[in-house]
């Protein structure tokens, strides 16, 4: 292929026709034009040749020879035209119409949402012949965008049957045999702080004093106790990664068997677990730790809104209502301003974004979208969480075992440029040179604060970074100052901390 000059790589599709071809080997992309892209779909894999450039001066390539088709089935919507059955694919960067086979369209009407099986790829002298698989309903029946979603971003919906008979087999209740070797803190006032609509809970904690410090109890449902490497329920999560959240509807990692009932820790049964148990000191560094697994029994079932009403009301309703459970919110919210203040030192960034929260009409239809802002109880278990996670860290880089962390590089040289050239038009500087600090980041934070533009320059600064990925390989976390990081604290609907 390096002899003729040929590239291989990745089609991208636009949808006014032409489309791109990504050299895997890096370099420029070459322009693809609409008859080019008559013979492949977005995402299929090519052999390409450059053939000169375009009218704008970019590189433009013929395609030589398909590699892979990536399209097998699509989700779109059916046209009839003159007794011509079409069905137009839901994602745009695929232009051509898919043919649909006489009497292969299950009797879908016009208009209609769905799922097609390609039986002919398109080539150079005809266009994708496809046959009707599943009819999806009409667009405009409610939850039908996510029906398309799902599809459109071939997102696994469905469990396999070999998995789910796994999830079905367990038991629904923890058996004594299982606590053996596991340390018993069923009497422990561990509870789980989550959202209104949570209904997997992987985390529940536990705070109180210790000498000038504090003890702080993290309990992670020890999802790896039921799902076995190589395992069907573990080949369907490897294969999601992570539960998938819509508005009104969750695609789970795990089976609901085990993500609503055996591995989420429900209040008043028992349940398995691994827990991370913290001694933090008075300025808010871990001094000691100690990972065991357990069975535990969660007290309560609590929401951020009723902790946070009890952290600035605690002679209010909700702490009256939970009269016992309010020395140890009290406890976890005085941990949490010295973890807080921790945090400040450290240099972590702290972005103020504005969520959204989508509210329905009675046809299931976004009646209107409206801000949601979150409180110091969404951040007092964030911070429990994050102290648990450098833990888990710390653990695994100290005894040398390959681990997945969570990396987060300092901004590129480039993007660095860009940044300060922006800011200097608002008569701001970023210090710290070519390799700045978390902390250099917060400085201009807090001078941006309370102007007009805040959201405006905050985004800037946001995008100027890099993404946090997962590595094996451990460079640290920029946005949270921390040298080592990983995930551990949600194996229900996250692949990587079941993998920790």
């Amino acid at each position: 292929a390096e002899k003729l000059n040929l590239i291989p790589g990745k089609v991208q599709g636009h949808p006014d026709g032409f489309g791109f071809l990504i050299p895997d080997a890096g370099g420029d992309d070459l322009f693809l034009s609409p008859k080019e892209m008559a013979k492949v779909l977005h995402g299929d894999r090519a052999m390409v040749r450059q053939s000169g450039v375009d009218r704008r001066g970019r590189p433009e390539g013929k395609i030589v020879e398909v590699l892979e088709r990536a399209n097998n089935k699509l989700v779109g919507r059916l046209i009839r035209e003159r007794g011509v059955v079409l069905v137009a694919a839901e994602d745009r960067r695929i232009n051509q119409d898919i043919l649909i086979e006489p009497g292969r369209d299950m009797g879908a009407q016009a208009g209609q949402v769905v799922m097609v099986e390609l039986i002919e790829q398109p080539s150079v002298y005809a266009q994708p012949i496809g046959k009707v698989i599943e009819i999806l309903g009409n667009y405009a029946d409610p939850g039908m965008e996510i029906e398309i979603a799902l599809r459109k971003h071939q997102l696994p919906y469905q469990f396999r049957p070999e998995a789910m008979k796994q999830a079905e087999a367990y038991p629904k209740t923890v058996q004594k045999k299982d606590w053996e070797g596991r340390i018993d803190l069923r009497e422990l006032p561990l509870v789980t702080i989550d959202g209104e609509t949570a209904r997997d809970f992987d985390d529940a904690v536990f705070c109180e004093p210790q000498g000038k410090g504090w003890r702080l109890v993290v309990a992670i449902a020890d999802v790896s106790f039921y799902v076995k490497p190589g395992e069907p329920l573990d080949q369907d999560a490897y294969e999601r990664g992570n539960s998938v959240y819509f508005p009104r509807r969750v695609i789970p990692m795990l089976p609901e068997a085990l993500s609503n009932g055996l591995c989420s820790l429900n209040p008043d049964v028992e349940r398995l677990c691994m827990v991370c148990d913290m001694q933090i000191d008075g300025q808010g560094k871990i001094k000691r730790y100690k990972f065991y697994p357990s069975v535990m029994r969660s007290k309560a079932r609590m929401t951020y809104t009723k902790v946070y009403d009890m952290i600035v009301n605690p002679k209010g309703e909700t702490a009256r209502e939970y009269a016992w459970l309010l020395p140890h919110v009290q406890h976890l919210y005085a941990l949490f301003q010295i973890l807080l203040k921790a945090r400040e030192q450290r240099g972590a960034i702290e972005f103020e974004t504005i969520e959204t929260l989508m509210m329905f009409n009675e046809n299931g239809k976004i009646d209107r979208i409206v801000p949601s802002s979150r409180n110091d109880a969404h951040r007092l278990i964030e911070e429990c969480m994050l102290a648990a996670n450098v833990c888990a860290s710390d653990f695994l880089q100290e005894h040398g075992h390959p681990a997945l962390y969570r990396i987060h590089e300092g901004p590129t040289l480039e993007k660095l440029e860009k940044l300060r050239g922006f800011m200097a038009e608002f008569g701001f500087t970023l210090g710290g040179g070519d390799t700045p600090h978390a902390k250099d980041y917060g400085k201009l934070m807090n001078l941006i604060k309370g102007r007009p533009d805040e959201q405006l320059l905050q985004t800037v600064l946001l995008r100027s970074m890099q993404q946090a990925v997962y590595s094996p390989d451990n460079v640290g976390h920029f946005g949270l100052a921390y040298e080592s990081y990983t995930h551990f604290t949600s194996p229900i609907r996250r692949y990587p901390d079941l993998l920790i």
